[in-house]
């Protein structure tokens, strides 16, 4: 199965600041939703594992995440590809810049490829839960856009230099667009059948 997606925001960021962010995977990482954790293997390569739940299936996606084009301060393109649930996933995720008066708009596309067990089981519920977390990694990001540069939109252990830890695990949440931070040690829930059948707006999570 297959699910494409595009869309397009405003945020007040300048485009060298829009870039800097999407194309840090310490910074883009932890915005996919239900993020567990994250290991950075240098400054374009990092592997994430992120909650699926689709109906009555529950598991972890691992996904080997590369930063596959970089044109300062143009585009970032990000692929990857991993298991979950006995699945194949491949997933592609675009930004092209277009500077603005005092801001900056953010034009975006992706793929979302799903083979194999989840797929089949899923059937048609996979397509809109797939887009209600397209549309919370882009709430996400536009949120963490929003803030100013000194606070950014994620921790400090997130933000800190590749070079002084080239491999390492960072487990976080990272708040939507539309709700608040997450207290301490709670999780961002995993979604479930019902918030299907609720009418969201839809996103991707395998």
């Amino acid at each position: 199965m297959s699910i494409k997606f595009s869309g397009e925001f405003i945020t007040p960021r300048s485009p060298d600041e829009v870039y800097e962010f999407l194309s840090d995977p310490s910074k883009f990482g932890p915005l996919l939703p239900d993020f567990e954790s994250m290991t950075l293997q240098d400054t374009t390569h990092f592997t994430v594992k992120v909650r699926v739940g689709v109906g009555n299936i529950r598991g972890t996606a691992e996904i080997k995440m590369e930063l596959a084009e970089a044109s300062r301060p143009q585009r970032a393109l990000y692929k990857g590809q991993g298991t979950a649930v006995g699945s194949q996933i491949t997933i592609s995720a675009g930004f092209d810049l277009l500077p603005l008066p005092e801001s900056t708009r953010v034009a975006w596309q992706g793929e979302a490829n799903v083979f194999g067990k989840l797929a089949s089981m899923a059937g048609g519920m996979l397509e809109p839960v797939g887009r209600k977390n397209i549309q919370k990694l882009i709430d996400g990001l536009r949120w963490a856009l929003t803030m100013p540069v000194a606070e950014g939109a994620v921790g400090e252990a997130v933000r800190s230099p590749l070079t002084e830890t080239p491999a390492q695990s960072v487990p976080l949440s990272v708040p939507s667009y539309e709700s608040q931070p997450a207290a301490a040690g709670q999780s961002p829930q995993s979604l479930t059948e019902d918030d299907v059948h609720e009418g969201h707006d839809g996103n991707l999570n395998p």
